[in-house]
């Protein structure tokens, strides 16, 4: 009873209810930038030293930033008016991050059947576990944040969008495991194993975009809990 008077009390004071959102907003303008810099590293390095985990991890990113715009949009949205449903833009925004996804999955699963066929092994996953630790405590810091706006403006988008994050903060421990004991072992295919934990993930990712998409109503998301 205490929580909920105070959310109200938040939403009904016009000065928490504006920095409230503008903090969301923020946050979501260091996600976009975050993964837009972590996507690039990643795709570069899994490039170069062939570890198949980090690539797909940085593809993961991108994917992930064109999840973010959608979110941005409609905080942008909520400092002008309350915001109750989604609409076109994000909708879309939703489609295509989903189909991304899978296209993403299926890019792995390929892409890690072709290694185990070759046997390509990596030159090292070094990079790998240096991006993962950085990436853990910045998803870490990113969750916290949101879901404390989130719970304080009692929004079920921004709240979603933490529990999105921490999807995000699992698969940077996926790639730190893989990362980690390919360094330790040198076992080619426990980076194959790193690429299709993030493929699973990444299938899961875009099914429940699709299914964002196909309705306006806001509600939490990523198989979790609003409260």
């Amino acid at each position: 009873m205490l929580i909920e008077q105070k959310k109200l009390n938040t939403v009904n004071n016009p000065k928490s209810f504006t920095y409230l959102v503008t903090f969301a907003l923020i946050l979501s303008i260091i996600t976009i930038v975050y993964n837009i810099a972590e996507g690039l590293f990643s795709v570069f390095f899994g490039l170069n030293d062939e570890t198949l985990a980090l690539f797909g991890f940085g593809l993961d990113s991108f994917v992930e930033v064109i999840s973010g715009i959608g979110i941005l949009h409609m905080i942008i949205r909520m400092k002008r008016n309350p915001v109750a449903e989604r609409d076109t833009f994000e909708r879309t925004a939703l489609k295509i991050t989903g189909f991304s996804f899978y296209l993403l999955c299926a890019g792995l699963i390929i892409a890690s059947f072709l290694i185990v066929i070759n046997d390509v092994k990596p030159e090292t996953t070094m990079v790998g576990i240096i991006i993962s630790v950085i990436s853990i405590i910045t998803m870490y810091a990113l969750l916290h944040y949101k879901l404390k706006v989130g719970k304080a403006l009692n929004s079920d988008a921004i709240i979603a969008d933490a529990n999105c994050t921490k999807t995000c903060f699992y698969l940077s421990f996926i790639l730190l495991a893989s990362s980690l004991s390919y360094e330790l072992l040198k076992i080619g295919y426990l980076d194959t194993i790193g690429s299709l934990g993030i493929a699973y993930f990444a299938f899961k990712e875009g099914k429940e975009s699709i299914e964002k998409s196909n309705s306006s109503k806001l509600s939490c998301s990523c198989e979790d809990d609003c409260h």
